[in-house]
C-alpha cells in the first residue's frame, strides 16, 4: 500500500462493501438500550444528488455514528419522496412513464448516496409511490372522512385555459403558465381538504413546547397559524334592510376611525350589491385583473393597492355615518370574513389605499410628538373615539367588544390565518383518493378490504385537460361499495405532502403488512430525536407532519403528540455568490468531487466550511485543503505504524512533564469535540480541534526525545487512536482503514466514543490574562491554585505591564482565580 497518498478510490469502495456485507448499520428494537432516531428529510428522486444533499446527509451521518459510539441504539433510515409533478413533466417532455423515470432515478441516487459512506439501514428503505405504502394513507383518509376531518368543497385555483389544467402556485410565473406562457386565470373547482384548522390551537400551543427547534422556524409556524383575537362587526348596507357586511378586525377600538370598508373581489356578497349591468361589467373586469396575481402577491406590503368603488355604501355602527364600500386586491377571502373595516389612521395598508383615493383619515390613538405621515400602530391613549376616549388601546378593545355584543352589532372572535389543507391535485402521479361517486348513494368511500386503490399505469399524459386518470375507463368505472351499482372513481390524487407527513413512522417497521406500522416498533422509536432539513420546509411540510401525527394520535395509532423532538435547519450551499443551480452554471457535481478527491473529502469540507445552520460558501481551495489534511493523517499514521502497533501502554502517573502536557492536549481535544457535537452541532469547530490535535502529534513526534523510551510510542498510539475515533463520524472510510492498519479486527464504529480522563485534564500551570484598566497588556504562566497575592505581585512586576503603570497610581487589583488580573488605575 502506497504511503504518500490516501488511495480513496480503492479504500472507500472496500469499506462501503464491508459495511454492507456485515449489515453494520442494521438495527432492531432493543428495550435494554437508549434509542436515538436520527432522520434527514428524504429526497425527491430528481435524478442526481447535489452538494446540498451531501451536506445535509453528512450532518445526519455524523450524529448517527457519534450516537452509536455513545451506546445508543440508532435508527438512521433513508427512502424516497417519490410522487410529484416533475415525473409528469418528464413524461410529457421525454415520453417516459413517471414510474420508469422515478425508479431509474432512485436507482442512480441510491448508488450516489452509498458512495458517500452513509450509515443507513438500507433494509428499511421506503418508496412512497409503491401501493404498499400509500395504501395506508388511503385508509387514514377514510378514517378522517368518517370523523369530519376530510371533506370536499369548491375552492379557487390557478387555471391555464390553454393547457386546460390546474396549476400549482410555483407553476405560475408572472401571471402566466410556466409551460405555454398563457395568461393564468382563477377558477372554482371541487376539491378535498383536511381540517387542519381544528388543530390550530394545539399546533400553536406546542410551538412553545419544542425547545429543540430553532426559534426562527417556530416564529414562522406561529405566523402561518396566525392566531388573532378581535371582533366580527356587522356594517349595515344603506338602503338594503337586513343586509350587512360582516367584517373581522383585530382592532375594534379603532371603530370610530372607520372611514371606508372593503370586500375581497371574490366575496359572494359583491354580486348581490352591484346595481346594474354597467357596474357588473366593471366588477368583472376588476376581478379578471386581480385574478392574475397570486394571493401572496396581493398581500405583499410593498405592492400598490388597487380597488374599485361600488355604488353601495355601508354604515359605521360606532358613529352612524355612511361610508364608501370598495372591492380591493389587498383583501382576500382566505382570511377572516373576506371583508374589512378600513381604519387608515391605525392600519398602514388602509393608509396606503386611502391616500391615493382621497379618503378621510381619522386618528383614534394619540401619537408621540413628531409622529406623522403614516399610520400609527403603537399603544397610546384613545382620542376621537366617543365612549372609548381616555382608555389605553387594550382597555378600549375590551370595552368596544362589550359594546358591540350588548348592542347586537358584533361579537368577540378569534381568527386564524391558517386555512384547511387542500390535498386535491388534478394530476396523475400521486396517491389516488379512495372515494367513488354513485348516482344512488352519492359520495362513498372505498371499502377498506379493497385498498389500495392502485394508480393505473396505462395512462396518456399530455399535461392538458385536467387529471389523466379521467381518461382511463378501467380506473374510473367501478362498482359502488355500498349498493353495488355503477359508480365513478375520484380522479384527483393526493398532495405529495401527505406521503411526507408520516413516512418517519413507516421507517419503524417498513415491511409490516397489517397496518401503517407496527405499534410496538413505533412506540419504541418515536418521536424522532433529531430531524434535519432545509429552512424552506419550515412551514408546510413540518406543519402538516405535526398535524398528521396528532390525527394519528387521536385515532389511537400513536402515543406521541409531536413527531420531532429536535430540528436542525441547515443552510444552503452557495457558489459565486448564489445558490448552486444549473441555470446559474455554478453547480459542483458530487460525482466529480468523489471521483477526484473522495467521499471523505466531500464530507469533511461540507462539515468544516461553515456551521450547519449557516449558508456554506463553496471554495475550491478549501476542498483541496480538506484533502491535504486527510493525506497528512494518512501519511503520519503509516509512517509510524510499526512503532504504534508495538507500543505498550504507559502509566499516566509516571509520565514526564512533556508527556503529561501532550496527553493533556489529547484529552482536551476529546472534551472539545464531544461538546461541539453534543451541545450545538458545531461540527466546524470540532473538526478544527481534530486538526489541532494532528499538529500536536507532529510537534510531539518531531521534538527531541527526552521522555523514557516506552513513553513516546505509547502516547503516540493513544493520540492516533483517539484521533481516528474522533475523526470517524466525519470521515469514516479513512478512519476505518487506519484503525484496521493499527491491528484492530473490530470496526472502529463498534468501539465506544472516547472519554476524557479528568486526571489528564488537570493543569499544573495555567495562563492568566493581565489587564490594565480593562485592556489586555500581558499574560502570565502561574501554578494552578496560586494565591491571589502571589499572582498580583507577578502582574505588577511584569515587564510588559510596568510601562502602563509608570505615570498612574494603582487604585485596586481584581483577581479572578485561574483566569485574569485586572489592575485598575487613576492619574497621579
Amino acid at each position: 500500500m502506497a504511503s504518500d497518498r490516501y488511495p480513496f478510490r480503492e479504500l472507500e469502495a472496500k469499506w462501503q462493501g464491508t459495511w454492507e456485507a456485515r449489515k453494520e448499520f442494521r438495527v432492531a428494537e432493543d428495550p435494554g438500550r437508549p434509542k436515538f432516531y436520527c432522520l434527514e428529510m428524504f429526497p425527491y428522486p430528481s435524478g442526481r444528488i447535489h452538494m446540498g444533499h451531501v451536506r445535509v446527509y453528512a450532518i445526519g451521518d455524523v450524529l448517527a455514528r457519534y450516537k452509536r459510539m455513545r451506546g445508543f441504539n440508532v435508527l438512521h433510515p433513508m427512502g424516497w419522496d417519490a410522487f410529484g409533478l416533475p415525473a409528469e413533466n418528464a413524461a410529457i417532455e421525454n415520453g417516459v412513464h413517471p414510474a420508469i423515470w422515478t425508479h431509474e432515478n432512485i436507482s442512480y441516487m441510491r448508488n450516489q448516496l452509498k458512495q458517500l459512506g452513509l450509515s443507513y439501514d438500507w433494509d428499511r428503505e421506503i418508496t412512497t409511490c409503491e401501493p404498499a405504502y400509500y395504501k395506508w394513507e388511503q385508509l387514514i383518509f377514510i378514517r378522517m372522512l368518517e370523523r369530519g376531518l376530510a371533506y370536499r368543497r369548491r375552492s379557487r385555483v390557478n387555471w391555464c385555459p390553454s393547457c386546460q389544467t390546474v396549476l400549482a402556485n410555483e407553476q405560475v410565473e408572472a401571471g402566466r403558465c410556466w409551460r405555454c406562457d398563457s395568461e393564468v386565470t382563477q377558477k372554482e373547482v371541487d376539491g378535498w381538504f383536511f381540517k387542519i384548522t381544528k388543530y390550530a390551537d394545539e399546533l400553536l400551543e406546542w410551538c412553545e413546547r419544542l425547545p429543540g427547534w430553532p426559534e426562527r422556524v417556530m416564529t414562522m409556524q406561529r405566523n402561518w397559524i396566525g392566531r388573532s383575537e378581535g371582533a366580527e362587526v356587522d356594517l349595515p348596507v344603506v338602503g338594503r334592510p337586513g343586509l350587512a357586511v360582516r367584517v373581522f378586525t383585530t382592532r375594534p377600538d379603532t371603530g370610530f376611525g372607520l372611514t371606508y370598508a372593503v370586500l375581497a373581489p371574490e366575496h359572494p356578497l359583491v354580486d348581490k350589491l352591484v346595481a346594474d349591468g354597467g357596474e357588473r361589467a366593471a366588477v368583472e373586469r376588476f376581478r379578471a385583473e386581480v385574478a392574475r396575481a397570486t394571493e401572496i402577491e396581493r398581500l405583499a406590503t410593498d405592492r400598490p393597492k388597487r380597488g374599485l368603488r361600488l355604488r353601495a355604501r355601508v354604515v359605521n355602527p360606532f358613529t352612524g355615518a355612511e361610508v364608501p364600500l370598495f372591492i380591493a386586491d389587498y383583501v382576500v377571502m382566505a382570511y377572516g370574513t373576506g371583508a374589512i373595516m378600513a381604519v387608515p389612521g391605525e392600519d398602514q395598508r388602509d393608509w396606503d389605499f386611502a391616500v391615493p383615493h382621497g379618503l378621510p383619515i381619522v386618528e383614534t390613538v394619540a401619537r408621540p410628538a413628531g409622529f406623522r405621515g403614516q399610520a400609527y400602530t403603537g399603544d397610546g391613549t384613545k382620542i376621537n373615539s366617543g365612549f372609548l376616549d381616555g382608555l389605553s388601546v387594550a382597555a378600549a378593545k375590551r370595552k368596544a367588544i362589550e359594546w358591540l355584543e350588548a348592542n347586537r352589532l358584533g361579537e368577540g372572535k378569534v381568527n386564524y390565518r391558517l386555512r384547511d389543507w387542500g390535498i386535491s391535485r388534478q394530476r396523475y402521479w400521486g396517491a389516488p383518493i379512495p372515494v367513488l361517486y354513485c348516482d344512488r348513494d352519492g359520495m362513498v368511500p372505498e371499502k377498506e378490504e379493497n385498498l389500495p386503490v392502485v394508480l393505473p399505469e396505462n395512462v396518456q399524459i399530455s399535461g392538458k385537460g385536467g387529471s389523466p386518470l379521467a381518461d382511463v375507463p378501467s380506473f374510473v368505472n367501478a362498482r359502488c361499495p355500498r349498493c353495488g351499482g355503477p359508480a365513478k372513481r375520484e380522479t384527483d390524487t393526493m398532495d405529495t405532502f401527505v406521503e411526507s407527513s408520516w413516512y418517519f413512522l413507516r421507517y419503524c417497521s417498513p415491511r409490516y403488512e397489517h397496518g401503517m406500522f407496527e405499534r410496538a416498533a413505533a412506540e419504541y422509536w418515536m418521536p424522532v430525536d433529531q430531524y434535519i432539513g432545509g429552512i424552506e420546509h419550515a412551514v408546510l411540510h413540518l406543519l402538516y407532519a405535526r398535524f398528521y401525527t396528532k390525527v394519528l394520535r387521536d385515532l389511537g395509532l400513536v402515543k406521541v403528540d409531536e413527531p420531532f423532538i429536535g430540528l436542525l435547519s441547515q443552510g444552503m450551499v452557495i457558489k459565486d455568490g448564489a445558490k448552486m443551480s444549473k441555470s446559474k452554471g455554478n453547480v459542483v457535481d458530487p460525482d466529480d468531487l468523489i471521483r477526484t478527491l473522495g467521499a471523505d473529502t466531500a464530507r469533511l469540507f461540507s462539515l468544516f466550511a461553515a456551521p450547519p445552520e449557516k449558508d456554506l460558501d463553496w471554495n475550491d481551495h478549501g476542498v483541496e485543503g480538506a484533502s491535504r489534511f486527510l493525506n497528512r493523517v494518512w501519511r503520519f499514521t503509516l509512517a509510524h505504524v510499526d512503532e504504534l502497533r508495538q507500543a505498550v501502554p504507559a502509566r499516566a502517573d509516571a509520565l514526564s512533564d512533556r508527556g503529561r502536557a501532550f496527553r493533556r492536549s489529547v484529552h482536551e481535544t476529546i472534551d472539545r469535540v464531544t461538546a461541539d457535537i453534543e451541545n450545538a452541532f458545531h461540527f466546524n469547530t470540532a473538526i478544527s480541534a481534530i486538526m489541532e490535535l494532528v499538529n500536536e502529534l507532529h510537534a510531539f513526534e518531531a521534538a527531541p526525545a527526552q521522555e523514557p523510551r516506552q513513553e513516546r510510542p505509547a502516547l503516540m498510539r493513544e493520540a492516533v487512536e483517539t484521533l481516528l475515533l474522533l475523526l470517524g463520524p466525519f470521515c469514516p472510510h479513512i478512519a476505518e482503514e487506519l484503525w484496521s492498519v493499527l491491528g484492530h479486527a473490530e470496526s472502529l464504529f463498534r468501539r465506544p466514543w472516547p472519554r476524557a480522563d479528568s486526571g489528564a485534564l488537570i493543569r499544573e500551570e495555567i495562563t492568566v490574562v493581565v489587564q490594565v484598566d480593562g485592556k489586555v497588556r500581558s499574560r502570565l504562566t502561574v501554578e494552578t491554585g496560586a494565591r491571589a497575592e502571589h499572582v498580583t505581585a507577578l502582574a505588577l512586576a511584569d515587564d510588559r505591564v510596568r510601562p502602563w503603570l509608570a505615570s498612574r497610581q494603582v487604585a485596586r487589583v481584581v483577581v479572578v482565580p485561574g483566569r485574569l488580573v485586572n489592575i485598575v488605575t487613576h492619574a497621579t
